[in-house]
């Protein structure tokens, strides 16, 4: 196989890649890097000079051991000679990684070089391609990755991909009241207790009347009730805090009792919710973003704090919306420990999640600027940065202190990947694309920063469902996806799948990229992992006309799902009927949520069903 030039991004490559060249060389890095089990050598260090323009993707560039001080134009980044990716001291300065393929527009392609590169950096100016949304299935033929020492390859395919259209200081919002005394609900409950003589797939009368011996028992059913604009809204959450499960909508964010549906609190909001961090902090405090007028000229650009467990309102704060190209429109939200950021166009802050101080904003004019961050156990923010050719992007991870925003460590791209999601946060596992390339790869990282392995997705069509909530204009949801999951050495990702083909979940070793195991759905059904229980992977088996879902649990070795909760028959069309669905599955209760709610008229606005539960 002809080999990339140094200068070239490793990873997944052209579509029909030719089946007699060799995987396992490169001469621009020197010694051929094969495919093994062991973790890759590091790398050698990087020369100090930008790399010219690259040649025509479809070959790897080499990993630098030292990064040369950053370029100084836009999206520039030095040449890559060699393989491995040691990490340097001090913020931003890791060499370059390999990469793999990337989901692209609807259409086949196969491999292609991919991303990592790490070099030092400075924050830049974030990029704002549009992102992948919806269900994405990825589909290739098998690719090289040359990356220390691993030649990875993962498959990808055609997918559908959406393009989704200083100091701060206080300022004078309208501030959300809470109803007081009765509760005021967002959504009418239908239970069931199984003792009725309704039934059918939509005896709603009695949900539960059809439900058959062994099956689970579906807890409320919520319709909507809220008079919503012509096109809808957005749903953002369902959150589980204890034995509430919150959602936020429209103008309004809404607390339900988990086991019975009934109305805990309603929190009525100025103007329309627009931004939400993914998860609460462990107390049940989260910040959500609301616009700051009505109409389609609305900014989002106000944080409110809420206590998901009692509905409270609490601090709120007013961004700075700026001017000009760097005028703030839309924000994502991260919340770690006792931090929330948000982020936006070209801006960036972390506050206290207690008070609202201003612990950090931005980097200084010329460095790189971090465009999105993922919370939970760690705070990871994604950053571009200006190099020295404007056809370049360059884009790095950082690892950072919540209390000051500072790098604890920096991994850079190879030019002109993008970061893309995040799958999961400790292990860091992430996902970056090449988008001009409709390349598409997954890595890990170590939690010093280095590169830990680089999935090898073998001939499967992955599709991480990363809907749900509001489309991002000029920002990017990092977290939010469906369908993967991580223990602290294991990566678990569902293959796609068509109308009543099974699907399966393919284990991959974090340590090395390769697949453990794979456990596949039983005949014609769809599973896909939500989260990890104790060293077991939780699945949802999704359900379709003639069958309910279920819970299950795949062991550690893999084997066959375990099913914890199979859902009724009788309620399978409307559990199978929710737009964009989410899922959460806590304490033995499972939730279905749509992610987006609209109606023909306001008739069936009344009548569209919101979320539901099912237990045992």
């Amino acid at each position: 196989m002809t080999q990339p030039p140094s200068n070239q991004p490793p990873g997944f490559g052209a579509p029909n890649p030719d089946p007699n060249q060799n995987p396992a060389q490169n001469p621009a890095s020197g010694p051929a890097q094969n495919p093994a089990p062991n973790p890759p050598p590091m790398p050698p260090q990087a020369p100090p000079m930008p790399p010219q323009a690259p040649p025509a993707p479809a070959q790897a560039p080499q990993a630098p051991q030292t990064p040369p001080p950053a370029a100084p134009g836009p999206y520039g980044q030095p040449p890559q000679p060699g393989y491995g990716y040691p990490q340097q001291p001090g913020p931003y300065n890791q060499p370059p990684q390999p990469g793999y393929g990337y989901p692209q527009q609807p259409g086949p392609y196969g491999q292609q070089p991919g991303p990592y590169g790490q070099q030092p950096g400075q924050y830049g100016y974030p990029a704002t391609a549009p992102a992948p949304g919806g269900k994405n299935p990825f589909k290739g033929k098998p690719g090289v990755i040359v990356a220390a020492a691993v030649a990875a390859a993962l498959v990808i395919g055609g997918g559908t991909w959406f393009a989704l259209s200083g100091d701060d200081e206080d300022k004078p919002v309208a501030k959300p009241t809470a109803t007081s005394g009765t509760p005021k609900p967002s959504e009418s409950v239908d239970q069931g207790d199984g003792s009725g003589d309704g039934g059918g797939r939509n005896g709603e009368d009695d949900l539960n009347a059809g439900r058959k011996p062994g099956e689970a028992k579906i807890n409320w059913l919520l319709k909507n009730n809220v008079d919503l604009p012509r096109n809808g809204a957005d749903v953002f959450g369902p959150w589980v805090t204890g034995d509430v499960v919150a959602k936020a909508m429209y103008k309004g964010i809404s607390g339900f009792g988990l086991s019975d549906g009934a109305s805990k609190w309603h929190l009525d909001l100025p103007f329309e919710v627009c931004a939400a961090a993914p998860e609460p902090a462990a107390d049940g405090t989260t910040v959500i973003g609301i616009n700051d007028k009505a109409g389609d000229r609305a900014d989002c650009t106000v944080l409110q704090q809420v206590n998901l467990k009692t509905g409270k309102a609490g601090w709120k704060k007013t961004l700075d919306k700026g001017t000009g190209f760097s005028s703030l429109s839309d924000i994502t939200l991260a919340i770690s420990g006792t931090t929330v950021t948000a982020s936006g166009t070209n801006n960036s802050w972390g506050f206290s999640l207690t008070d609202g101080k201003q612990l950090f904003g931005k980097p200084a004019a010329g460095q790189c600027q971090p465009y999105a961050f993922a919370g939970g156990a760690k705070l990871i923010a994604a950053a571009s940065c200006r190099t020295s050719d404007v056809n370049k992007k360059q884009e790095q991870i950082s690892e950072v202190d919540p209390n000051t925003g500072k790098p604890r460590w920096t991994f850079k791209l190879q030019p002109n990947w993008e970061v893309d999601k995040v799958y999961s946060v400790n292990p860091l596992v992430v996902s970056a694309q090449q988008r001009d390339e409709k390349k598409w790869t997954v890595f890990a990282v170590t939690p010093d920063g280095k590169l830990r392995s680089q999935i090898q997705g073998g001939n499967d069509k992955y599709a991480p469902d990363c809907g749900g909530g509001a489309f991002v204009i000029f920002g990017r949801n990092l977290q939010g996806c469906h369908g993967v999951a991580a223990d602290a050495n294991t990566f678990y990702m569902a293959t796609d799948s068509e109308y009543r083909q099974a699907n399966a979940v393919v284990a991959f070793d974090l340590n090395t990229g390769k697949q453990k195991w794979r456990a596949a759905a039983p005949a014609e059904r769809s599973i896909t992992p939500l989260r990890m229980e104790g060293s077991e992977v939780v699945v949802y088996m999704k359900a379709m006309y003639d069958k309910g879902g279920a819970v299950a649990t795949i062991a550690p070795t893999g084997g066959t799902p375990k099913i914890l909760q199979q859902h009724p028959l009788a309620t399978a069309e409307i559990e199978d009927d929710y737009y964009d669905p989410a899922y959460v599955y806590s304490g033995g209760t499972f939730v279905v949520a749509a992610g987006r709610v609209s109606a023909r008229n306001d008739a069936e606005e009344k009548e569209t069903k919101t979320m539901m539960a099912f237990s045992k």
